[in-house]
C-alpha cells in the first residue's frame, strides 16, 4: 500500500523493509504505534530476494542431488541423475519466494503498517525525504534498517555471468562446470557446497588460517574433512593475487598457505568476501550521525539499540559487533526497538545466545562461545567431544560430524554447543536454551533424547560432562 504524496506526520518511521525493518514495524504496529515504512525495492530484503531463503531453496535441491548418489552408493537404490532442469529449479524457488513475499506484504497489511515505496534520505533526526514521494515526520523515533551489500576486492566488478557476488550467484544463468569461490565463511562455504552438489569442480579460497573462521577450530576441522571428501580443494591461509576475464570464465592466480601460486581456471568466479553495510544516500550527517571507519552505525546504548542522536535506533546488518547480522537477530533487535518505542519491558539481545548456522553438506550449527572464546575470557573449562556416528542414526546417515560442548569445570555453566553434520540446523534450539537459560550439564543430563536420533548424542556429552556417561568411559 503506498500512502499519498504531502507531509505525512506518524509514531514511527523504518526505512528499510528487510528482517530487521518490517519486524520492527510489525511489532510497533502491534503495540498501538502509527508506523510508516520506507523500502525503495521490495520488502523482505536481502534475506528473502537474494539471501537466506532462495539460497536455503536451491541447497534443498542440492540435498535431494546428493541423496540420490547416496542411494546408489550406500543403499544399493539404482537410481541416477540424469540431468538438472535449471529452469524448473529456478522456477521453483522463485515461488517459494514469491509466496513468502505475499506473506510478508499481508501482514504488513493487515496490521496497519503504512508502506511508502522509495529511496529515503533524513533531512533531519524526526523528519525524512523520500524521493519523488513525500515528506514524512516522526513524532517518536527514526529506525534505521537499510541492511547491508557485497563486499568487492579490488579490480573485480560483478558481471552476472563470469564474476558474481553473493547476491547474484543464484541468478547467473546456468550451472558452471566450474567455480572459484573467494571467502570461506558461511556464505561461501555454502555456495561452494551447492555448486559441488550440481556437479561443478569447485576451488574454496579463504584468507584466514580455516574455514569459516569465527567457529571452533574443531568445527572448521571437520567442515574441511568433509568438504574435501566431497571433492571440494579447500584452500585455507590462501590468497587471490589475481584474476584475468576470458571469453568464457576466469583464469585466477592464487597464493597458497604454502607460499606456492597456483593457476585456476573457472567458469565463475564467486565473491563471498563480507557485506558491507548500506548507509549510502542516507544523509546521515543531516541528522547528527556518523559512522565507524566500517561504516557501521553505531548505538549509543546496546540496551535500547538507540545511537548518540536521541530518538534515532538502528537494527539489522547497519549494527557493529556484537550484532551478527544474521536474520533472526535482526528479527529480535527488531523486537527489541520496538518494544522499547512503546514503553514494553524489552531485555536486550543476548548474541552469545543467538544460533549460527552454515547451511553446506555437512552443516554446522553453534551458539555461545568457542573453546578458545572461553578460555580467553578467563574461564577453566571443561570440554566434551563425541563423534556422531558414535550413535546408531548417526551410522544410519553415514556423513560423519560431531557434538562439541564447552562448560565452565566442576560442572558449570554451559558456555557454548558446537555441531557439525547432517541437519545439525534442525538440532541447534535445544542447545540455544541450554546456553541462553544459563544451564549446567547436570541440569541438561537428566531429560531424556528419543533413541534413536542425532540428538543422543548432545544427550550423551551433557551426561559425559554430569559424570552420567554411558558410552563414554
Amino acid at each position: 500500500m503506498t500512502i499519498d504524496t504531502g507531509i505525512h506526520t506518524s509514531d514511527v518511521i523504518v526505512i528499510g523493509g528487510g528482517t530487521g525493518g518490517y519486524s520492527t514495524a510489525l511489532r510497533a504496529a502491534s503495540l498501538g504505534l502509527d508506523v510508516v515504512l520506507v523500502e525503495r525495492d521490495k520488502v523482505g530484503g536481502t534475506c528473502l530476494h537474494r539471501g537466506c531463503i532462495p539460497s536455503k531453496a536451491m541447497l534443498h535441491a542440492a540435498e535431494l542431488v546428493d541423496g540420490i548418489a547416496e542411494a546408489r552408493e550406500r543403499w544399493g537404490v539404482k537410481a541416477t541423475v540424469d540431468s538438472v532442469d535449471w529452469g524448473a529449479l529456478v522456477a521453483t524457488r522463485d515461488d517459494i519466494v514469491a509466496r513468502n513475499h505475499k506473506g510478508v506484504e499481508a501482514h504488513l497489511a493487515h496490521a496497519g503498517v503504512r508502506v511508502v515505496r522509495g529511496g529515503a534520505r533524513l533531512t533531519g533526526p524526526r523528519t525524512v525525504r523520500v524521493e519523488g514521494v513525500q515528506d514524512l515526520t516522526a513524532r517518536r523515533a527514526i529506525v534505521l534498517a537499510t541492511g547491508s551489500r557485497p563486499r568487492m576486492l579490488p579490480g573485480l566488478v560483478p558481471d552476472g555471468r563470469r564474476v558474481v557476488t553473493s547476491d547474484d550467484a543464484l541468478f547467473a544463468p546456468g550451472l558452471p562446470a566450474s567455480v572459484l569461490v573467494l571467502g570461506g565463511g558461511a556464505i561461501g562455504v555454502e555456495y561452494a557446497s551447492f555448486h559441488r552438489s550440481m556437479g561443478a569442480e569447485v576451488t574454496l579460497v579463504e584468507a584466514a588460517d580455516r574455514i569459516v573462521p569465527l567457529e571452533d577450530a574443531d568445527v572448521s576441522r571437520h567442515l574441511t574433512r568433509g568438504l574435501k571428501k566431497r571433492g571440494i580443494d579447500v584452500q585455507a591461509g590462501a590468497r587471490l593475487l589475481d584474476a584475468e576475464l576470458l571469453d568464457d570464465g576466469v583464469r585466477a592466480r592464487v597464493r597458497t598457505a604454502r607460499g606456492e601460486t597456483r593457476t585456476v581456471t573457472a567458469d565463475r568466479l564467486l565473491v563471498a568476501v563480507g557485506r558491507a553495510p548500506v548507509t549510502e544516500g542516507l544523509d546521515l550527517a543531516v541528522a547528527g550521525l556518523t559512522t565507524d571507519e566500517r561504516g557501521f552505525v553505531a548505538p549509543a546504548d546496546w540496551n535500547r539499540l538507540e545511537t548518540a542522536v536521541p530518538g534515532v535506533h538502528v537494527v539489522g546488518d547497519l549494527l557493529p559487533p556484537p550484532s551478527l547480522g544474521l536474520a533472526h537477530a535482526s528479527f529480535e533487535e527488531g523486537l527489541l526497538v520496538a518494544e522499547t518505542l512503546a514503553g514494553v519491558p524489552s531485555a536486550p539481545v543476548d548474541y552469545a545466545a543467538v544460533p549460527r548456522v552454515t547451511y553446506s553438506s555437512p552443516q554446522t550449527a553453534s551458539v555461545g562461545l568457542t573453546e578458545a572464546e572461553a578460555r580467553a575470557r578467563g574461564h577453566e573449562v571443561a570440554v566434551d567431544t563425541m563423534p556422531l556416528t558414535a550413535v546408531a542414526k548417526g551410522m544410519v546417515h553415514g556423513q560423519g560430524g560431531m557434538v562439541k560442548v564447552v562448560a565452565e569445570a566442576g560442572g558449570g555453566q554451559v558456555l557454548g554447543v558446537h555441531l557439525v553434520g547432517p541437519h545439525v540446523s534442525e538440532m541447534i534450539a535445544e542447545s540455544q536454551l541450554i546456553v541462553g537459560w544459563d544451564a549446567e550439564p547436570a541440569d541438561v543430563a537428566r531429560h531424556v533424547h528419543a533413541h534413536p536420533t542425532l540428538s543422543e548424542a548432545v544427550g550423551e556429552v551433557f551426561l559425559t560432562l554430569a559424570g552420567r556417561g554411558l558410552h563414554q568411559q
